[in-house]
């Protein structure tokens, strides 16, 4: 088989988003609605669980939202007016039915319905103490280790099984829970990923990103806090604070690329942080040329904000082609080199026999980076430069996004000009640490106390990372199989 979306499949991706909506008429199709928006953080598979007041209805299916949720008798069949949603992005080995979210449990005090974004760091060490005290699993995802936490607590109240749960967990995560009493919210004490609270006239919604509340003519109301904990039901909504303070550290790297441009998220609007990217980069790593192109569509933000810090001209001089299929299956090896185009392709009216600067967010393994030198190459360009609008990628994320190990990453390896050399470019530049803190509104990065989680550009990670290599990046553990 062969990824028609080659320049994607090198980039790092968000493993899920997620959404939750209280007494609302049409539960179910505002969250479908939600999940479509956030369909750019997962689009392996998608799931929704409903709540008519009686009984709990479920829908999974591997895919994107529109393929699975655009029927009127599957919406129909998710009665209620309570809905949480999940769509999820999956490595290899973890792509299967029985790991798509939300998951759904009957315990003691009743069901519920619970999906995760983030990832536990001691995932593995839990499931062999629960596997060891007679639990059964039947996902390799270490969300799981959350539901039998949970039903494994002495205390009979949701909120209070959760929270035991929940304090016996490390790592990164944001989720959304469906009960029988209501909806409930929360983030990891140091906030890595993002939870907001929104409003649909006198009704409250929960999701990743804001994008998800203007879909459905939402409000945002606020981000929730890192380590805070919202419950919604009928009362409305109650806030409590349940963890011990530790130091902030939401992911940098939202705003560099995983989130959508036009949300806001932790007060801040990412399509502007990413302009400001390329404005920092334009101060740091100048280049005399006669075009600055973005490769689409993750560049183009940062490429407009380095077009105008520099007066250099903007140019679409990659075009995207938006209608092409995942996948497809090819003949020969011939055909898999030509299908690198299907997605992408040079427009040389603006390249040719000019100096051209491609912006791009990062480089991963390089793989896409090499091609799309070669491809503006071939359209005629007199030079070619590549800026980058973020650090070097030198080290694996553990909480929340599929990253390859680390010995696949071109930067953990290769100094800057090897890289250059590697992928064709005339030069390579990124931005520094610093500039990237300067984008987002701070003067400098705290070497003492870093205001966000950057570990992988610095190494430097916020959280314990327990169980080391036996986790992957995206909710799956390695070893599914543990005695």
């Amino acid at each position: 088989m062969l990824h028609t979306n080659p320049f994607d499949d090198d980039k790092l991706q968000e493993e899920c988003g997620i959404f939750g909506i209280w007494d609302a008429i049409d539960a179910a199709a505002h969250c479908a609605l939600g999940l479509h928006a956030l369909q750019h953080r997962g689009q392996e598979a998608a799931g929704v669980v409903s709540y008519d007041g009686e009984a709990f209805h479920q829908h999974l299916a591997q895919g994107k939202v529109g393929d699975n949720f655009n029927q009127e008798k599957v919406i129909k069949a998710l009665s209620g007016k309570a809905a949480i949603g999940h769509v999820r992005y999956s490595t290899s080995g973890g792509n299967s039915y029985s790991n798509i979210q939300p998951l759904f449990a009957e315990m003691s005090f009743g069901a519920l319905a619970l999906a995760h974004n983030g990832n536990l760091t001691n995932a593995v060490t839990l499931r062999r103490q629960l596997v060891a005290r007679g639990s059964i699993f039947r996902t390799t995802m270490d969300t799981e280790a959350i539901v039998h936490l949970i039903a494994t607590s002495s205390s009979n109240q949701v909120v209070d099984c959760l929270l035991d749960a929940l304090k016996q967990v490390v790592g990164a995560y944001s989720m959304v829970v469906l009960t029988q009493e209501g909806l409930i919210g929360v983030r990891d004490p140091h906030g890595v990923r993002p939870l907001l609270l929104g409003q649909l006239g006198d009704k409250y919604v929960l999701a990743s990103e804001s994008c998800a509340f203007d879909i459905i003519g939402a409000k945002v109301v606020r981000d929730v806090e890192p380590g805070e904990m919202v419950i919604i039901n009928d009362k409305g909504v109650t806030s409590m604070k349940p963890f011990a303070p530790v130091k902030q550290r939401f992911c940098i790297f939202e705003y560099v690329y995983f989130s959508r441009p036009d949300s806001h998220i932790e007060g801040k609007h990412v399509y502007a942080m990413r302009k400001a990217m390329g404005r920092e980069l334009t101060k740091e790593k100048p280049v005399a040329a006669d075009v600055i192109v973005p490769v689409p569509d993750s560049g183009v933000p940062a490429a407009l904000g380095y077009a105008e810090a520099s007066g250099v001209p903007f140019e679409l001089g990659i075009i995207r082609n938006h209608y092409m299929g995942r996948t497809f299956i090819e003949p020969s090896d011939q055909v898999r080199h030509l299908g690198v185009k299907l997605k992408h392709n040079a427009n040389r009216g603006v390249i040719e026999g000019k100096r051209v600067v491609l912006i791009d967010d990062s480089i991963v393994r390089g793989t896409t980076s090499k091609k799309i030198v070669e491809m503006v190459r071939d359209a005629g360009a007199k030079e070619v430069h590549m800026r980058i609008s973020s650090p070097p990628t030198t080290h694996s994320c553990f909480y929340g996004v599929d990253t390859p190990e680390r010995s696949k990453l071109l930067a953990s390896h290769m100094n800057v000009e090897q890289m250059a050399e590697f992928i064709g470019a005339d030069t390579l530049a990124f931005l520094s640490v610093d500039g990237m803190y300067r984008a987002v509104g701070e003067l400098k990065r705290n070497p003492k106390s870093p205001q966000y989680c950057d570990a992988c550009f610095t190494g430097e990670y916020p959280i314990d990372i327990v169980d080391g290599d036996e986790i992957t990046s995206c909710n799956t553990i390695k070893h599914a199989k543990l005695a």
